[in-house]
């Protein structure tokens, strides 16, 4: 088995870190990381830090995860052009649930502790933790964070002090966890190092004791330059309800090669070897994609389970691998019923493809059929016909209506 900083170095995780040099994290120690309860899941973009925690507790490496109950309550500023809307208590309880539930199932079968940072913060007095606290971090240190002069600068909105004052409440969480838990260090997003670093800089002034940050570099798409995790709807979700396993699946699979070839080190725990055999063979034969589909079928098993990568790839293959319509079972069927058109059985052909909107007009949808332009069921018709069962209507290569 390789160390943890030979896994990491050739997975393309080093980016920003207080270590002397990359081995020292060989050496197991507790370490913790933090999501905020901002939105009731976590993003692709918080998936990667999630990998690179996985790798750390896999070389035996204790974790400590918070949920940020108290830091969400103001909300991390960092690279937010504006002021950031308060969430009410009850979202954050919410949001908290969900992302203490998430955690547990990336990280099922291993060893870690959750911890919430309200629950220390909800007894600490202002002016104790001013004195106590405060007093110990330079206002200049924290006005050179460059997200800070963004804000204050000419054209920058502003900042209020609650803001201004997130990478103070972070630090303290590195302190507390420090004394309570002996984490000496911290694992982050590479957005995350300014606040990061506070925390250590307390954990040495406070404590005379060593602490570190390591954080995972910034995933950016190759092709645009664009900070990755987004798609053309938004953020991409590891919620179903948010980004369906369908929509998520799909997500990876339409990934430009360059990018994933990025990616399947970053978000996949397949060994350097396989690893390197399917780059080799995408090498060979592109239009295979077998990059692309073994990234896709990796993440989304790892964050929805086997059995919906399974559905996903089982509905992929019916509307563009040529598979056959019969091969669905009904909670395919009911996945697919929520990424396309849906038409009740009975109604004709013509029909279902004007009131699915796939044609303007009766005439339209007659002139396709006739001109061989229209599958039932992967096979051309010719001609009109009523749909007396569960069936899949195409036209073009993207166009369908499920009928049900």
């Amino acid at each position: 088995m390789s160390t943890l900083s030979e896994e990491l170095t050739w997975r393309g995780f080093v980016h920003q870190m207080t270590f002397a040099q990359v081995s020292d994290i060989n050496k197991p120690r507790t370490f913790y990381w933090g999501v905020d309860p901002s939105a009731d899941s976590m993003t692709i973009g918080n998936l990667a830090a999630a990998m690179l925690v996985r790798h750390f507790i896999d070389h035996g490496h204790k974790a400590v995860l918070l949920v940020g109950g108290a830091t969400g309550m103001i909300g991390d500023p960092d690279g937010k052009k504006q002021e950031r809307d308060l969430k009410t208590l009850d979202e954050i309880a919410k949001n908290k649930l969900a992302l203490e539930k998430k955690k547990k199932k990336i990280f099922a079968g291993k060893e870690f502790d959750i911890v919430d940072n309200y629950d220390w913060f909800k007894d600490i007095g202002y002016l104790d933790f001013l004195r106590d606290i405060g007093k110990h971090i330079s206002i200049t240190q924290m006005l050179d964070r460059d997200f800070v002069q963004s804000r204050i600068g000419e054209g920058g909105s502003g900042i209020s002090y609650a803001e201004f004052s997130y990478s103070l409440i972070q630090g303290y969480d590195f302190l507390h966890l420090f004394r309570e838990k002996g984490a000496t260090l911290q694992l982050a997003g590479a957005d995350q190092w300014g606040n990061s670093i506070t925390g250590v800089s307390l954990i040495r002034r406070l404590e005379q004791a060593e602490a570190h940050v390591f954080t995972a570099p910034l995933i950016v798409n190759k092709q645009t330059g664009v900070k990755f995790g987004k798609s053309e709807d938004g953020a991409v979700w590891l919620d179903p309800a948010k980004t369906s396993p369908y929509k998520f699946y799909q997500f990876w699979l339409n990934t430009d090669d360059e990018t994933a070839k990025d990616l399947i080190k970053i978000y996949t725990l397949l060994d350097k070897e396989t690893v390197e055999d399917i780059l080799a063979n995408h090498e060979n034969n592109p239009s295979e994609r077998t990059l692309q589909k073994t990234l896709a079928c990796e993440v989304t098993e790892l964050v929805h389970g086997r059995e919906r990568r399974e559905s996903v790839e089982r509905v992929t293959a019916v509307l563009f691998g040529g598979a056959q319509f019969d091969t669905l079972d009904v909670a395919d069927i009911e996945a697919l019923a929520e990424e396309i058109p849906v038409q009740p059985i009975g109604k004709t052909v013509v029909e279902a493809l004007v009131e699915a909107n796939l044609c303007a007009s009766n005439g339209e949808a007659k002139r396709l059929i006739e001109g061989s332009a229209i599958s039932l069921n992967g096979s051309k018709i010719e001609s009109d016909q009523q749909l007396l069962a569960a069936a899949l209507l195409r036209k073009g290569k993207n166009s369908f209506v499920l009928v049900r």
